[in-house]
């Protein structure tokens, strides 16, 4: 199938924009490999003190003819998506032995939950660890004693750090490795329905606390498709994971057999090998490009709209959300999972998952097919699902058919003919919206706003039942200089409500929402930031805003409103408690989000 006009043209577009930063990016990865393997230069002090707790592996070491494979694992028993990696490392081990080969953790990377902390101080926190995590990655290859790698990692902002701690590291050949949703339990369409009688005060805290626990009640990532799950697709479509990893469960004999044999491919790709693949191959210009189409055919979490232009930079990929819109504008929606669906991650797999969509891309044209993988054989390779032959995973050719159309169509016939999300521009600036869980009919407000300086004054209002009419929520000061850029995810609840009584709401914010809002139409990441002087910051109660995700509009109707001066607020709130003092370096350095809100490029 010939490839689609739009996706050429815009491939070429960011080939030629990121041509200067792209080349010395890649000349830095073939000095970085030119030096050889990395142990031959280390004094025998240094390897005697790398190996001195490698056990049975030591001797192997010292040969240095047999490939080391460095562990960066995010490993913590608090949070259900991280726990099944307590594991990983011994069947890493014993995966690189079988080969002829050694492996080591390399280092842990701190890895925190966003639904813990949604609403709470430690939110503020959240986007901030994706450039933390980048930096402990770096700080644990930095030893230099590895010919390959495998990462462990999950969540929201973990796989970005990752991704760029690994470019970063480009010339070491590496596997992501998942650990596997939770298996499902009580919907999340059940569960979102509790939270929303518990915010009317239809129901106690008992009852909204048993719906949670029947949720979330065992290992693996949160079973919705947010930022977590985006994450895991992102690797399958950009061919950082093995073909069909990212959805199994935990703790299974599949499971397990991929782990396995993700270890011994890095292996098989290491310098020492024939068959030498670094990261800085597979993630080129086609592969975010690949990947940017997966975003869209899934509705995938808006929060990639930042990681993905980061991840890009570390590169020496320059994206703009110009590239996603217009990517966006020829990929058909070919997922329903919640929260534009009822089905969960699990259900969506089951019903032919990430193989049948990419079979189904390829032949419409809509993906780059030639892009190196870590599975071999192009992005082709990846319409395969994993078997278990006599206790090792092999691969065999997908379903070639929807297993369930409710969930998962053909390119042929889409849920809806664009992809999941819209960038919106106009005299407010720019934005984006998740639009495929929003309904047609809510795709448009025109209304008063409603201006709050943080998220809680929106709980509040709403409670008072002050907003009574059709309205634009404007939640500002809440961009990543500002505060961190949370997401403002605990607010859905309260929107909704609003939505469920008729009135026609809006939400506008230079804030974050997460991958797992819906309904509730929310122009987010709103660039300049308030604190900036965006035009944000010159909004008043009652000024008519116009939020338009069919046309892409984000226009302040009251004229005059651009000659004010912008609102000044005291955010010393934000300076201090839960770690926040740690970062004031963070806030005061940090990029805007349509440029990735990173402090490191």
């Amino acid at each position: 199938m010939t490839l689609n006009d739009t996706i050429a043209r815009v491939t070429d577009r960011i080939i030629e924009r990121s041509e200067g930063p792209r080349g010395d990016y890649l000349a830095r990865m073939n000095a970085a490999r030119t030096k050889g393997p990395a142990r031959g230069h280390l004094s025998c002090s240094g390897q005697a003190h790398a190996y001195a707790g490698a056990g049975p592996d030591q001797s192997a070491m010292v040969t240095e003819q047999a490939p080391n494979l460095a562990i960066v694992t995010t490993y913590n028993d608090m949070l259900s998506a991280h726990q099944p990696f307590e594991r990983f490392p011994e069947l890493i081990r014993e995966a690189a032995r079988a080969v002829g080969a050694t492996a080591q953790v390399a280092g842990g990377v701190p890895a925190m939950c966003d639904g813990v902390t949604q609403g709470e101080p430690g939110m503020e926190l959240s986007l901030f660890s994706r450039d933390l995590i980048a930096m402990a990655t770096g700080i644990a290859m930095t030893h230099n004693t590895f010919d390959a790698a495998v990462y462990l990692g999950v969540c929201d902002k973990i796989v970005p750090g990752l991704i760029i701690a690994a470019q970063t590291f480009g010339h070491i050949p590496t596997v992501f490795l998942p650990a596997g949703p939770m298996t499902s339990g009580l919907s999340n369409e059940e569960k979102s329905q509790v939270r929303q009688k518990f915010a009317a005060g239809e129901v106690g805290r008992d009852a909204l606390m048993q719906a949670e626990m029947a949720a979330y009640h065992g290992p693996g990532t949160c079973t919705f498709y947010g930022t977590a799950n985006t994450n895991q697709m992102l690797m399958e479509f950009m061919g950082m994971h093995l073909p069909g990893a990212s959805f199994v469960t935990p703790n299974t004999e599949m499971r397990d057999a991929l782990t396995r044999a993700g270890a011994q491919r890095a292996l098989a790709h290491s310098d020492l090998s024939d068959d030498y693949l670094p990261v800085c191959d597979v993630l080129d210009e086609k592969a975010f490009v690949n990947g940017i189409i997966g975003l869209n055919a899934t509705g995938g979490s808006t929060n990639l709209l930042i990681h993905l232009v980061a991840m890009a930079r570390a590169g020496g990929i320059i994206l703009d959300w110009q590239d996603f819109s217009d990517l966006s504008e020829v990929t058909p929606l070919l997922a329903r999972v919640y929260p534009n669906g009822l089905a969960d991650v699990n259900h969506f797999h089951a019903a032919g998952g990430l193989g049948y969509m990419i079979r189904e891309l390829l032949g419409a044209g809509l993906l780059h097919p030639d892009t190196k993988t870590v599975g071999g054989g192009g992005l082709e390779a990846y319409t395969q699902e994993p078997k278990l032959k006599g206790g090792d995973v092999v691969w065999e050719e997908g379903t070639a058919q929807s297993l369930n159309k409710r969930i998962l169509r053909p390119a042929a016939d889409p849920f809806q003919p664009t992809g999941g999300l819209k960038r919106l521009s106009g005299s407010l600036g720019n934005a984006v919206m998740k639009v495929s869980a929003v309904k047609p009919e809510h795709q448009i407000v025109e209304a008063p706003v409603r201006v709050f300086n943080d998220q809680e004054e929106v709980k509040a209002a709403c409670k008072a039942r002050e907003i009574e009419e059709d309205t634009v929520v404007v939640v500002r000061f809440q961009g990543p200089k500002a505060n961190g850029m949370p997401e403002l995810h605990s607010l859905t609840p309260v929107l909704k409500n609003l939505q469920a009584r008729g009135i026609n709401v809006a939400l506008v914010t230079d804030g974050r929402m997460s991958g797992a809002s819906g309904s509730v139409p929310s122009a987010i990441h709103v660039s300049p930031e308030a604190l900036d002087g965006g035009a944000i910051s010159k909004l008043q109660d009652g000024d008519i805003l116009r939020v338009d995700a069919v046309k892409g509009d984000l226009e302040i109707v009251t004229p005059g409103v651009l000659d004010r001066d912008p609102v000044r607020i005291n955010l010393g709130a934000n300076e201090f408690g839960l770690g926040r003092e740690l970062f004031a370096q963070f806030r005061r350095s940090v990029g805007t989000a349509d440029t990735g809100a990173s402090v490191l490029f």
